[in-house]
């Protein structure tokens, strides 16, 4: 079965990688090659999570390449494969034959595969290299119409946010290879650390988790990536890069309760951001903004239930909400499409013009607004038990959230469900291709009500593993439905439009201005001490190499001057000395060997006496 589990990750990567080389000239198969590659993956999926297969393979020096799937990780390569399937078939009737399709859809399976490969690697090496190329894609992707100044900047953006995040775990990495405890750095053995070296690597993970899952503080770079097309929104916010930290931090569960302050810091940063990016949403007036700060919120509540150790909830919170919001970015860009426009005024009277979307569309966002009995309203229900266990005060911010929750769901589906002057109720009918992953999508909402059933929840939690997981009580399911059902309600009779202070509004509405605070406190200082830095180099660094070229040259002038006169004198007057004693040598010299002969006798014999006399 191993071989089944490196075709799962090699196949996406291998026909993605393809695809985006060869480029245009296959552009008109690309689109059935990518589908039919992404099914083919699904099947993989299916298969290797009822086997639960290992594999490895020699990578460096005592570091193998490992990759394995188990409870957790086969839930999700289903889910992520599902996805992607789907979305790829809805791509097919967004993405134009005028565009670049080979690239789109290969990029769209390098996406993809990188993600599996994320959530089945099982050595920090392998979970390295999968989140650079899931990082590197979501750039391209984002940017995918890069000739525009301004889709280029917010690729940029959240590339480098999530670039900066990501130096937390190559921190943890090094801290776990400095530490000796992990030799293999595989990561169910970063437990093993003990002191400052378990503090580094928690801390380098949670960094690193909260930074691709768009938590707070990083939340603002996933306003920016509503640029792309709206099929990559739709598979970057559901099953890939945007849970892939929310996963990470479930399948480290245990390193976060060991280093004891670890699932604390967690946990109030899921609940909090759950709270204020909820309010972010309801103040938007862009569906796709509204969608994006949703999702922050949504996968506040994995971040929670990863920190007070609900890995149950956290999972159904993580599965349906990838079901729930990829059907609602899909129609919100089918929308895009046929009406031109993701303005929330300007989409009054959608779904009553294009009844297939608007009533998936109503699905996914039920779902998000947690009324029984969908998905999430169980999920949250969970995993707010644990919190419950926790903390009280964990539990009413996680509650707050849910509502909230309701509150922007409610809002989007008064808008486009609300009747226009001038009605047009004649259905215009989607391309099959777009059709098809709504109901299939829509049905899978549907189909994950039965998580909200005791054994259903009970198997899910035999599968995920990790112990038992706290059971919420009817109270607590009675609460969260009622308050969804109720709140969702009053929006709906009172419309979408909430009195909010002005100022109030203006901020939550430009995302908390948190992209104006990162310029403010990390990005404008970066490029003073830049600026300082290259004005340093130019002014000091630069003179001091001229000056010390100049003082080079003027010695080199002075030694050719004065110096090398004097050399050329000594050396001058010591050939004069040797050609004077060369002619003094020669004029005792006549030619004939006996006479010199005759005369070193007499020299040593002079040299004999003086000897002895002065003896």
């Amino acid at each position: 079965m191993s071989a089944l589990l490196w075709a799962l990750v090699a196949l996406p990567l291998t026909v993605g990688t393809l695809l985006a080389v060869v480029g245009r000239p296959v552009d008109r198969c690309a689109p059935g090659v990518a589908v039919g590659t992404a099914v083919a993956a699904l099947g993989l999926a299916v298969a290797v999570a009822f086997e639960h297969p290992r594999a490895e393979a020699p990578l460096l020096d005592g570091l193998p390449a490992g990759l394995a799937v188990d409870g957790l990780s086969g839930l999700m390569v289903v889910t992520v494969t599902a996805v992607t399937a789907a979305v790829l078939l809805f791509s097919v009737a967004d993405i134009g034959p005028g565009e670049a399709r080979a690239r789109f859809f290969g990029l769209m399976l390098l996406f993809s595969g990188a993600m599996l490969t994320t959530v089945t690697a099982t050595t920090l090496p392998v979970l390295l290299m999968a989140w650079e190329v899931m990082g590197a894609t979501s750039w391209a992707l984002i940017g995918y119409w890069w000739r525009d100044p301004e889709r280029g900047a917010a690729a940029n953006t959240a590339f480098l946010t999530t670039r900066a995040a990501d130096l937390g775990l190559y921190l943890a990495a090094g801290a776990a290879l400095a530490s000796g405890q992990v030799g293999s750095l595989a990561l169910e053995d970063l437990t093993a650390t003990t002191g400052a070296w378990s503090d580094t690597i928690t801390a380098g993970v949670i960094a690193a988790a909260f930074g691709k899952s768009a938590q707070l503080p990083f939340s603002f770079w996933l306003s920016r990536a509503m640029q792309g097309p709206s099929p990559v929104s739709a598979l970057l916010h559901s099953a890939t890069m945007v849970v892939a930290g929310a996963y990470l931090l479930l399948r480290l569960e245990p390193l976060l309760a060991q280093s004891g302050w670890g699932g604390q810091v967690v946990a109030w940063t899921g609940a909090v951001t759950a709270v204020v990016l909820g309010l972010v949403a309801v103040a938007q007036t862009d569906l796709k903004q509204l969608l994006a700060a949703s999702t922050c919120a949504q996968i506040g509540f994995m971040v929670l239930a990863a920190g007070t150790g609900a890995v149950t909830g956290g999972t159904l919170q993580l599965i349906a909400h990838a079901a729930a919001k990829s059907l609602a970015f899909l129609v919100a860009g089918a929308w895009l499409t046929a009406l031109g426009t993701k303005a929330l005024p300007a989409l009054r009277g959608a779904a009553r013009r294009h009844r297939t979307a608007g009533i998936t569309f109503t699905v996914a966002a039920l779902a998000l607004a947690g009324v029984p009995p969908l998905a999430l309203w169980a999920a949250k229900d969970v995993l707010l038990a644990g919190a419950l266990e926790d903390n009280a005060a964990l539990y009413i911010v996680g509650l707050a959230g849910a509502v909230i929750s309701a509150v922007y769901s409610a809002k989007a589906l008064r808008f486009v469900w609300q009747p226009v002057a001038v009605p047009d109720n004649r259905e215009q009918p989607l391309p099959y291709a777009a059709r098809l992953p709504f109901a299939a999508l829509a049905a899978a909402c549907a189909a994950l009500t039965v998580t909200s059933f005791p054994p259903v929840r009970d198997a899910v939690e035999r599968v995920v593993g990790g112990g038992a997981q706290p059971v919420p009580h009817l109270w607590e399911f009675v609460l969260s439905g009622a308050l969804a059902v109720a709140v969702s309600a009053m929006v709906w009779m009172r419309g979408p439009q909430l009195t909010v202070p002005s100022r109030i509004a203006a901020w939550t509405g430009d995302w908390l201005r948190l992209e104006n605070a990162a310029r403010t406190i990390f990005v404008r200082p970066v490029l003073r001490l830049a600026d300082v830095l290259a004005a340093f180099d130019d002014r000091v660094l630069d003179h001091a190499v001229e000056g010390t070229a100049r003082g080079s040259v003027r010695l080199a002038q002075w030694t050719n001057a004065r110096a090398e006169r004097l050399v050329d004198g000594i050396v001058e007057g010591v050939a004069d000395g040797a050609r004077a004693l060369g002619r003094w040598a020669r004029r005792p010299q006549t030619g004939q060997l006996h006479q010199y002969l005759a005369q070193a006798v007499a020299a040593f014999t002079v040299l004999a006496v003086v000897l002895v006399l002065v003896r």
